[in-house]
């Protein structure tokens, strides 16, 4: 009789660990990869047009489009192109030739698809975890597995 009464008590335990803990844990995460992919993305755009400047410009002055913020544009002379301020991160830019640049993007890429693929597996693993936990509970309370078996006929 005393199992009855604590069996659903469990249960409302382990639902509240997976959608309390778990699933915010998986929200993070999906989050935070999607900020790295966001950056990836920034820097990529950056190499493209540094490699368009080397093919197009020669050095000389150029004329283009600032955004001053929420597309906001101005219009803007850029008389030396053969130097580019590169946010190196934590707030901190770095004057580098367009070279030195596009090694530098292509090193910060690699480390943020890294960091990418890390936080993947991150997410799977949750993902597992909370497959865990709510395959026990669908065995705890005895409810049957419902996914359809694949169907699997002979060949021969």
């Amino acid at each position: 009789m005393m199992e009855n009464v604590i069996l659903p008590e469990k249960v409302l335990q382990y639902e509240k660990f997976v959608d309390e803990v778990l699933r915010e844990d998986l929200k993070k995460v999906l989050d935070q990869r999607d900020v790295v992919h966001g950056d990836i993305a920034e820097y990529l755009q950056l190499k493209n047009t540094i490699q368009m400047i080397q093919e197009t410009n020669d050095g000389k002055a150029m004329k283009t489009k600032v955004d001053l913020g929420c597309n906001f544009y101005c219009q803007a002379k850029v008389e030396d192109t053969s130097m580019i301020y590169v946010q190196v991160g934590l707030g901190f830019f770095v004057e580098l030739t367009l070279s030195e640049a596009i090694q530098f993007i292509d090193k910060k890429t690699e480390r943020l698809s890294a960091v990418s693929d890390e936080l993947s597996r991150d997410a799977a693993a949750i993902k597992a975890r909370i497959k865990f936990v709510l395959e026990g509970l669908r065995e705890i309370q005895g409810i049957p597995n419902t996914k359809p078996q694949p169907n699997r006929t002979d060949m021969w």
